[in-house]
């Protein structure tokens, strides 16, 4: 019997060696919405919005709302919904058929309800701040990482119009910069400008890119929803 329990213990010991070496690996697969899975889990989220930060990147809390899995779960603190704007679908395809992926769509439909350019020129902001096509990209970024308008300075802000009437370029214009700056820093600068760029990981920053990935799942949960009239939205304080 003492040999016999011993084995065991031997047994025990070894495959719990294997359970914690093989933890780390499962834990680093990479969410829906193509960031990794935190390895410290809510460990990671001290303000549980369902976002960590690890190794100098954002990640997502496996039970958080980051997820991008599909679910109608809002993302923490939030609320969320859903109605049909007429003549949606035909926009949502437009975008589509500029080269917008669902991620595209996301943005925008959080910024606008028509997915549009019908709101006070440059958002009512001047310079660097101001706000053009139907994502509102800021000037600087698009000076900084659309090839149209680089070397480009604050007081040519005017030129950014151009993506107001041309929805090829407003795409071109957005994934450049998105390529540019990485999404997590793009995140933070589309969020905030300068200062988002400069401190990207704010609670805010977080809240914005949990919205746009949570109108995101709902689009990818159903292939109908990339072409119908339904606008999904999350409360989000304009800035």
């Amino acid at each position: 019997m003492r040999r016999t329990a011993s084995l065991l213990g031997s047994a025990v010991g070894i495959l719990a060696a294997l359970a914690l070496a093989l933890a780390p690996t499962a834990a680093a697969e990479t969410a829906p919405n193509g960031y990794p899975y935190c390895v410290n889990g809510s460990a990671s989220d001290p303000d549980g919005d369902g976002w960590g930060w690890e190794n100098n990147q954002s990640c997502v809390v496996r039970t958080g709302s980051g997820s991008g899995s599909g679910s109608s779960a809002c993302p923490s603190g939030a609320t969320c919904g859903s109605y049909n704007v007429g003549g949606l679908g035909s926009r949502k395809q437009q975008v589509r058929n500029a080269g917008g992926s669902s991620l595209d769509l996301a943005v925008a439909m959080l910024e606008t309800e028509r997915m549009d350019t019908a709101y006070p020129y440059g958002d009512n902001k001047s310079g660097d701040a101001a706000n053009f096509g139907m994502f509102k990209q800021n000037w600087l970024m698009l000076r900084s990482a659309c090839a149209q308008f680089g070397g480009q300075g604050a007081g040519q802000y005017n030129n950014g119009a151009a993506l107001n009437s041309s929805l090829g370029q407003d795409v071109s214009c957005l994934h450049q910069s998105q390529g540019h700056y990485g999404l997590d820093t793009w995140f933070a600068g589309h969020r905030n400008g300068a200062s988002g760029l400069s401190s990207p990981n704010t609670a805010d920053i977080a809240a914005y890119k949990a919205a746009v990935y949570w109108i995101k799942a709902q689009l990818d949960a159903d292939s109908a929803n990339l072409g119908n009239d339904t606008r999904f939205w999350v409360q989000v304080p304009a800035i």
